[in-house]
């Protein structure tokens, strides 16, 4: 039988600009730009990835940034809005940072008894900011002047568009999750009680949504999986259920496989090794662009090719 799945692995959405995803990211934010490297299916593409300072499973972001995509805006059968854990009563803190880097909050509230702060990225990715206590005892560094005891710690969890939750709310259930709350048309799932990032799913339905994949959409989510061989328990168990699902994708820091759950959402499960620190070590991650083996041949073509970056690594 197949173990549970514990928590998110990581969320790759799309950007615009390069340069200014970094800037909110890092600059805004206060993340760690923990790898530089290329979208493998188009390697004249980079693949930015931020997260805590550990890099560690739960807590990465990665971005295409296609500058030319057109304008995103939610759709059903997508993860519409990216949760960050934030410490406990630090609400106040980043409400006024926020507003001294001119970025808006587009609201505040408790939801499902959790203070959350509403706001948009550049491209219009919607982001919340969830006090969540019992993340605040992770390890991890503030960046861009982000002090230590307030840095957003990873994820807390994400929001997935749905034009009928019942499936999708099955899949969850297969995985482990428990039903945790509800709220309005918010259904909330969470994983196992030892994991202390990504471990919650709200799936809301909205089969009203119409909108268009592009800058600002989440592309997929990926889970946890420990290893080779518990990913490969789950790919036949969801090919027994009936998903098509892809061969196994070396992505070099973790192995992938790729599904279309029911409601429309491309999910991934991703091991948690070999991790980030493959080519690079803890204390110098992303301060190269660092490319898989078959890409190395062409290293110099693609880096002429590809716009040059300002990173702040402190």
């Amino acid at each position: 039988m197949a173990e549970s799945i514990n928590g998110i692995h990581h969320i790759t959405a799309v950007s615009g600009q390069p340069q200014e995803n970094i800037n909110f990211y890092t600059g805004i934010l206060g993340l760690r730009f923990t790898k530089r490297t290329v979208n493998f299916d188009d390697p004249l593409t980079y693949h930015l990835y931020y997260g805590n300072y550990h890099a560690t499973p739960g807590s990465s972001i990665t971005f295409f940034p296609w500058a030319n995509a057109v304008e995103g805006s939610p759709n059903p059968g997508e993860v519409t809005v990216v949760q960050y854990a934030i410490p406990g009563d630090s609400l106040e803190y980043w409400k006024n940072h926020l507003q001294e880097k001119k970025v808006e909050v587009e609201g505040e509230d408790e939801v499902c008894d959790r203070p959350t702060l509403f706001l948009k990225d550049p491209n219009g990715m919607q982001i919340e900011l969830v006090e969540d206590p019992e993340s605040s005892e992770l390890d991890t560094r503030g960046y861009g002047g982000i002090p230590d005891a307030k840095a957003i710690r990873g994820f807390f969890g994400a929001t997935l568009s749905l034009a009928d939750a019942g499936r999708t709310a099955e899949l969850l259930r297969e995985f482990g999750w428990e039903h945790d709350d509800m709220e309005g048309n918010r259904i909330r799932y969470i994983s196992t009680p030892d994991n202390k990032l990504g471990r919650v799913l709200d799936l809301i339905e909205q089969p009203d949504l119409s909108g268009r994949f592009g800058k600002g959409s989440v592309h997929h989510i990926a889970f946890r999986v420990p290893d080779d061989d518990a990913q490969a328990e789950w790919r036949e168990k969801l090919l027994k259920m009936g998903f098509q699902v892809s061969p196994v994708r070396d992505r070099q820091y973790f192995r992938s496989i790729y599904f279309r759950e029911h409601g429309g959402v491309l999910f991934e499960l991703a091991t948690d090794g070999p991790g980030f620190t493959k080519d690079e070590s803890l204390e110098h991650l992303g301060e190269k662009l660092t490319l898989p083996p078959w890409f190395e041949e062409h290293r110099k073509q693609i880096e002429k090719q590809l716009p040059e970056l300002k990173i702040s690594l402190d």
